[in-house]
């Protein structure tokens, strides 16, 4: 499937995976980009001359174009941004903000820069900054969110720009991408789709407890902070819940999940530990290769709309 989006970025099929932290890094982005989408390294807070090494063994693995996702809030967005220069990456993604700072020197690079924007006004002042396209990320998705659907959120964006636009938040098949696309998207992000891949280096109870979700499992916590965060319920989203009620502290809930994705991304501790997962999560049923998965959702996604959206 050619889109605006495939003739953009280079790659064969207009599919993205989510910058996640802890969980995009560069075995998973190098097997995205292999399968013929879009792989990305997620940036997080990590030092720069981690993601630096990062994409150097990416592109061992990979010919193909792969990106990073940088979260603007990092202290040190500043040295990423210069990085993905001096490295020659050829796709930015960003979050938590406006990367028009950056914008100059990475168009004079030849970047191509696609921010993760919430919300129509987000979008407009993206597309003024000089951006080449957005994500329109609803609600729906994992880890922090904004307060709008997906299907609400990505018609209005298309509507709004002249830039393509991307569609994120609680897509996991070739249903999700068929409906995406017929919102105006010329490409989908997933997120908890890849979570699950055989190359994702994410532990196995993390990925076992996505698979096993039921579509009522997805929680969020933070909603009173202003911070939102969806993940999948679980004793520490119980316990923050409750001091949330409690009205408890800022700090206080801070703490309580201080170094827990980690926990439950690398040790697999899916107790204690924040289990980012969209509410997809419950139509998750089977680990796959990148390649499997991503076959699977264009051969459904095509024939949907060849049929007029009619299984």
């Amino acid at each position: 499937m050619k889109t605006k989006i495939t003739e953009l970025l280079g790659i064969e099929y207009p599919i993205i995976q989510g910058g996640m932290a802890w969980v995009a890094e560069h075995k998973l982005a190098a097997a995205v980009s292999n399968a013929g989408g879009l792989g990305l390294i997620g940036a997080a807070s990590a030092p720069p001359e981690i993601v630096r090494e990062e994409a150097r063994k990416c592109r061992e693995l990979t010919d193909k174009p792969f990106g990073v996702n940088i979260m603007l809030l990092n202290p040190n967005a500043d040295e990423v941004a210069k990085m993905v220069v001096e490295e020659g990456v050829k796709v930015v993604t960003t979050g938590a903000g406006s990367p028009s700072k950056y914008m100059s020197m990475w168009k004079e690079a030849g970047v191509v820069v696609i921010p993760v924007v919430a919300s129509v006004a987000m979008a407009k002042m993206m597309e003024r900054a000089g951006a080449d396209a957005v994500v329109a990320e609803g609600m729906e998705s994992g880890g922090h969110i904004g307060s709008t659907t997906t299907m609400a959120l990505l018609p209005q964006v298309v509507d709004a720009v002249s830039i393509p636009v991307i569609g994120a938040g609680g897509i996991g098949d070739g249903r999700g991408f068929a409906a995406a696309y017929m919102l105006g998207a010329e490409a989908v992000q997933m997120g908890t789709r890849f979570v699950v891949a055989n190359e994702s280096i994410v532990h196995e109870n993390y990925k076992n407890k996505v698979v096993k979700a039921s579509d009522v499992d997805s929680e969020v916590t933070g909603l009173s902070t202003g911070h939102p965060v969806r993940c999948l319920r679980n004793k520490m989203t119980r316990e923050y819940l409750k001091l949330e009620k409690e009205g408890a502290e800022f700090m206080e809930l801070e703490k309580l999940t201080l170094g827990t994705l980690r926990n439950a991304v690398i040790d697999g501790d899916v107790v204690n530990g924040t289990v980012m997962a969209g509410q997809i999560a419950g139509l998750i049923k089977k680990q796959q290769s990148c390649k499997e998965m991503i076959e699977e959702i264009m051969t459904e996604a095509e024939a949907l709309l060849g049929n007029g959206g009619r299984r």
